[in-house]
């Protein structure tokens, strides 16, 4: 049987590519401690592929420092490069991915913002980097021409 389960911490955040077949494919480094006798701790490294639809959460979701339980198997490829020298490479190919310490550092960082400009008075929207555009009333939208040049006058500056 080949199966491996381990809990660890991303390294950095995943590498998203798309294949030229449109297939999607992540990879990341997942560190993993080794707690020996004496109290010392060695930490090991250990290379992760995701496919498909589980390759963009991971792409989207998941961020350096976050730790996650990765179960898949073990596979280790071969190949030969230009000068003749044959290298292998072992990885996991992970079937199930699971975030462990929540969501990622940058959407703390983020809601903290937004919570702090709420506080202050400004709109989220501003704190985010978004230019704040008015916005019509539905009536607006579903009008013809001749009462657009009305509904344009209506438009309303939302903050929050």
């Amino acid at each position: 049987m080949n199966k491996v389960l381990l809990t660890g911490r991303l390294t950095r955040d995943p590498e998203l590519r798309s294949l030229a077949s449109g297939t999607a494919m992540a990879q990341f480094v997942v560190a993993t401690n080794e707690f020996r006798g004496n109290g010392k701790e060695r930490a090991e490294y250990h290379n992760v592929v995701v496919w498909d639809r589980l390759a963009q959460v991971c792409g989207q979701y998941l961020g350096k420092g976050q730790q996650v339980a990765v179960e898949g198997r073990l596979q280790t490829r071969q190949w030969d490069d230009d000068r003749g020298t044959r290298h292998w490479k072992t990885e996991v190919v992970a079937t199930s991915v699971e975030m462990l310490s929540g969501r990622r550092k940058r959407d703390y960082e983020a809601e903290s913002l937004a919570g702090q400009a709420t506080a202050a008075g400004v709109g989220a929207e501003e704190t985010a980097g978004d230019s704040i555009e008015p916005q019509a009333s539905q009536e607006a939208s579903t009008s013809s021409d001749d009462d657009e040049e009305m509904a344009e006058d209506e438009q309303v500056l939302v903050l929050a």
